[in-house]
């Protein structure tokens, strides 16, 4: 079982591999449109700014934090939280990742379902963390099937959360080319051509992420299972 279980390698290393190409491919699509100055010339936040207008969502406010790629919106509290990169730059990368947070921000201003719904999931892959791995461990270490097997059904929040994950990401870099589009803020085939690059390169990490869950899945399922078969035995 875990490391030492040669199966674990057959199911999870696929998945480590995926998730460092989508790394790198995130890291080279940001950093080669970041450096990439959009024709309207203006910075990230102030393209957020006119796009809030734009979509009347004035109770909005945008804050500049600190880290690389921290890009995110809080629906609590209201705010659209640029890191540093995209808030003071006016590259073709930070007007792309602006405009994808304002999409989460107009989700939230919709009641758009599958954002909805992925909150609602937050306290139960909370819990499903920490008391799944739990139950997985003690059911499988003393040999009680049911007991594994409810900590995997427990356990498998993490991998609903990343399943709903997707639309609500999909949702908002679809807006986002939309908007900056209509806006002006994104003008020519080259300009869009980066966009796609930056925000595709973003939605596959969402996507590597669901399929590591899944394989996590399968893997204890199979030792659940086995040994299911083994008492039979």
């Amino acid at each position: 079982m875990g490391f030492f279980d040669p199966r674990y390698i057959i199911f999870m290393m696929p998945a480590f591999i995926l998730m460092l190409l989508v790394q790198f491919y995130v890291s080279s699509a940001y950093r080669k449109w970041s450096q990439v100055q959009a024709r309207s010339r203006i910075s990230g936040a102030e393209a957020a700014q006119r796009l809030i207008k734009t979509n009347g969502l004035y109770n909005v406010r945008i804050e500049s934090i600190a880290g690389n790629l921290s890009d995110h919106y809080d629906p609590r509290k209201k705010v659209l939280r640029l890191s540093t990169g995209t808030y003071h730059s006016n590259s073709i990368a930070a007007l792309s990742i602006a405009a994808h947070e304002l999409g989460h921000a107009i989700q939230d201003s919709e009641g758009y379902f599958p954002l909805r719904l992925r909150a609602a999931l937050v306290p139960a892959v909370n819990i499903g963390s920490y008391l799944g791995w739990i139950l997985l461990l003690i059911g499988l270490l003393l040999g009680f099937t049911n007991l594994a097997l409810l900590g995997l059904i427990v356990f498998s929040a993490g991998a609903f959360f990343a399943l709903a994950t997707l639309p609500v990401e999909l949702n908002a870099s679809a807006r986002a080319r939309r908007m900056l589009l209509q806006s002006g803020l994104i003008v020519g085939k080259d300009e869009m051509s980066g966009v796609n690059n930056v925000l595709n390169a973003a939605a596959l990490t969402y996507v590597a992420a669901l399929i590591t869950a899944i394989m996590q899945l399968l893997y204890y399922a199979t030792l659940i299972f086995g040994m299911g078969g083994r008492r039979r035995n």
